[in-house]
């Protein structure tokens, strides 16, 4: 599956973004999907996961009750609602696709190109 990100930008501390992941392919509905971030210097951490089937989902805790991600399957697509953004979730974010469920980056097979998330202080 080929994964194609949308949505970031700059907005001020608490704003929102709605981030967008776009999948190509027929079998979109087979995979869990999950979206990271990484910082400057520092390693891509894992913000939410979705699961296929009953739609699952689950959030680091940092981002909890701010953020909701969500899958359309009939759309082919994931999006990451984020609110109450803070200077701390400045990063590029990144979606990807896995065959298993899972907050590890490695258990993910598919990866979007990234999109940069800036939250001003």
């Amino acid at each position: 599956v080929q994964l194609q990100a949308s949505g970031g930008g700059l907005v001020q501390a608490g704003g929102s973004l709605r981030l967008s992941c776009a999948a190509s392919g027929r079998t979109f509905s087979t995979y869990n999907m999950g979206w990271f971030r990484q910082a400057p210097g520092k390693e891509r951490e894992f913000v939410a996961a979705v699961t296929r089937g009953s739609g699952s989902t689950h959030y680091t805790d940092s981002v909890k009750g701010r953020f909701t991600i969500a899958r359309d399957s009939a759309k082919n697509t994931v999006v990451l609602q984020m609110n109450s953004l803070k200077p701390e979730d400045t990063a590029v974010y990144y979606c990807a696709a896995s065959t298993v469920f899972a907050t590890r980056p490695e258990s993910y097979v598919s990866w979007g190109q990234g999109t940069q998330v800036t939250v001003s202080s």
